[in-house]
């Protein structure tokens, strides 16, 4: 029985989130292309160069740069202090997405190194007690589901921060970038910030209610699981 309330519970709060974040895909979607602006970026350096550059800006020049016109996402990754470079060239999107990732190199090591060690101990848990519910050997079930929804508290605090930082903070260094490159002109940079603007503040909601919606998700699957075996 305690499952099932459980399982209502945990339904209504992904409701009530998902109203008041508004989040929709399509929303999202809408911001790909823009054929004027994807011009008026199209006429700044090859990614790589901009992402030299953005460090450089910022005062590092440690982290190592691999571009791949075949991946999707582009990412900075803290085991290997490396930003890996997506196929951007024909978004608008692609400086401040660079310069996303160039903030994320300079946060926090030790909140940086926490984000990546806590996220894996709170998927390798899942896991683990996942498959201990179906083997019917797991005891206190619900002990066990309340730990996990603490370390996924954690897990999403320590995230939302490191992607909220980095989302707010990227629409000014790139501004800033761009400004001082003199590619552009002052109507097409506020223009490109004004699009940078609408796109952060649909796509922080998006993210935090994505990272809270895989915590609700997992947790009920685990609830489903005790509940049955």
């Amino acid at each position: 029985m305690e499952f099932i309330i459980i399982l209502v519970v945990l339904t209504l709060i992904y409701i009530f989130l998902k109203i008041v974040f508004c989040v929709k895909i399509k929303k999202l979607k809408q911001f790909e292309k823009d054929e004027y602006l994807d011009k008026v970026v199209s006429k700044y350096p090859e990614n790589t160069q901009i992402c030299e550059e953005i460090l450089k800006k910022v005062n590092n020049n440690t982290v190592k740069i691999e571009e791949d016109p075949n991946a999707n996402t582009t990412l900075y990754l803290v085991m290997s202090n490396k930003i890996f470079i997506a196929n951007l060239n024909k978004s608008y999107t692609r400086i401040q997405t660079i310069a996303h990732e160039c903030l994320h190199s300079i946060q926090d090591k030790k909140i940086l190194w926490s984000n990546f060690i806590f996220s894996n101990i709170y998927l390798i848990y899942f896991i683990i007690i996942a498959i201990l519910g179906m083997l019917k050997i797991l005891p206190y079930k619900m002990l066990f589901l309340a730990i996990f929804l603490v370390l996924g508290l954690v897990y999403y605090s320590i995230r939302t921060y490191l992607e909220n930082d980095a989302m707010i903070k990227a629409r000014f260094l790139a501004k800033e970038y761009m400004e001082e490159k003199g590619i552009s002109s002052k109507d097409e940079i506020e223009s490109l910030v004004k699009k940078y603007d609408e796109l952060n503040d649909i796509g922080i909601k998006f993210t935090n209610f994505k990272f809270f919606e895989g915590i609700i998700i997992k947790a009920v699957i685990l609830s489903f699981i005790f509940m049955i075996f």
